[in-house]
């Protein structure tokens, strides 16, 4: 368990707070390309910042606070220019770096727009998302993983609002044994429910282990009859540090994005990619829905892997109380996630460089996460009952009980 203290250190992300001042050296998406096109500004929410994400007619990003400093408007209803965006109220014009550069209605020769300037943050695109960065300078390179920027897979992404704090899903990232009762004796028990055939095949858990890498740490689990040569045994699933999970095989690789939005809610990217025939032309844009994790009864989502794990994140209330918790041998990837996170902010509050930022370019022409070959929740994958039919949409139905189906 941790105290009250070390509860609120791990979990809070705003601005000055230790975790808020660690999360600050990464990148993390604000909106799709798709969002922004449909409308001029954007608001938007990060890391307990109000903020107003706009492109400027000539196709140029910005990002600034959206309060306006001169009386408080919405720089939201902002108009988008080149060089910057000016608010509705009395027109003043900000630049892509928060200076003011116009004041309408002060006398030509005033000096005070000099004086005045409003947050404003480096935004860039990759891979269908525009990412923001909310740190001190220098900021480090935007991570080009090859699941953003390969140029032979198409892509989709689906959002899901979760009204939780970020902390609950990474640590059931770190989890790898609750897959053998919440995805696999509960999921069976679900589709029974429902008056559908078990899709989960019980295996129990050997062991779990845990190597922190570069760029963050991998989670692997031994389960009974494997030999230890299995791939989710020698290469796992890596956590990108702090805030992805990484899943999926060569043929559908995928990323889970959690996106902290304040101290009490989450944006969940989910990040979907499946090879591209060759010859076959690229899709002219990324397809983006809503992932629901209610039904329509307005029960949480239960049938599905990423619904099980939403419900699993959201019923421990908007802030986990971990005072009250009781840790056992097969949370300790839990526990190890929580003690980076602190060794972390120990790391830059001493100035330091924290986990798996990237300042290399030359590396980072293209990064590729570890992932495996044959992994979990595919109709290949080893916790699947492999049910015999003709049925050509059973793949497709398959992917959808343990995920989402690109939709193709």
């Amino acid at each position: 368990m941790l105290t009250k203290e070390a509860n609120k250190r791990l979990t809070q992300v705003g601005p000055g707070t230790p975790g808020g001042n660690l999360l600050r050296r990464y990148w993390y998406p604000v909106a799709t390309s798709s969002q922004l096109a449909d409308e001029a500004v954007l608001a938007v929410k990060l890391l307990g910042e109000n903020l107003a994400l706009y492109r400027s007619p000539n196709g140029d990003l910005g990002l600034m606070a959206e309060r306006c400093p001169h009386r408080g408007a919405s720089m939201v209803y902002g108009i988008p220019e080149d060089g910057g965006l000016r608010c509705p109220y009395h027109g003043w014009k900000f630049s892509e770096e928060g200076q003011c550069l116009e004041q309408p209605a002060e006398p030509a020769e005033s000096t005070f727009k000099h004086r005045v300037r409003i947050p404003a943050y480096p935004v860039q695109e990759m891979g269908g998302l525009i990412w923001a960065y909310l740190g001190p300078a220098p900021a480090p390179l935007l991570p080009r993983w090859d699941i953003f920027v390969r140029e032979d897979w198409d892509r989709e992404i689906g959002l899901t609002y979760q009204p939780c704090n970020w902390v609950q899903m990474m640590e059931n990232s770190m989890d790898p044994v609750h897959l053998e009762f919440l995805h696999t004796a509960y999921m069976n028990y679900v589709m029974g429910r429902e008056g559908r055939p078990p899709v989960s095949k019980p295996r129990h858990h050997l062991n779990i282990a845990f190597d922190v890498f570069e760029y963050g740490i991998s989670k692997k689990r031994f389960l009974d009859g494997d030999t230890g040569d299995e791939d989710h045994w020698k290469v796992g699933h890596p956590i990108v540090f702090p805030n992805i999970l990484a899943i999926g095989d060569d043929t559908c690789p995928r990323f889970e994005i959690r996106v902290p939005l304040d101290d009490e809610s989450t944006m969940h990217y989910s990040y979907y990619c499946i090879p591209r025939a060759p010859g076959e032309p690229a899709r002219e844009e990324i397809p983006v829905y809503e992932i629901p994790y209610l039904k329509e009864d307005g029960k949480l989502v239960n049938d599905n892997v990423l619904g099980q794990d939403m419900l699993s994140w959201m019923t421990q209330g908007v802030i986990s109380d971990r005072t009250t918790e009781r840790l056992g041998w097969s949370d300790k990837g839990v526990i190890l996630f929580r003690s980076i996170m602190f060794e972390q902010m120990e790391k830059v509050a001493r100035g330091e460089d924290p986990l798996g930022i990237v300042r290399d370019s030359e590396k980072n022409q293209m990064l590729v996460v570890p992932r495996e070959h044959k992994a979990f929740y595919t109709p290949t994958g080893d916790m699947v009952i492999e049910h015999q039919t003709n049925d050509p949409l059973d793949v497709v139905r398959s992917k959808a009980i343990f995920g989402h189906a690109p939709k193709g």
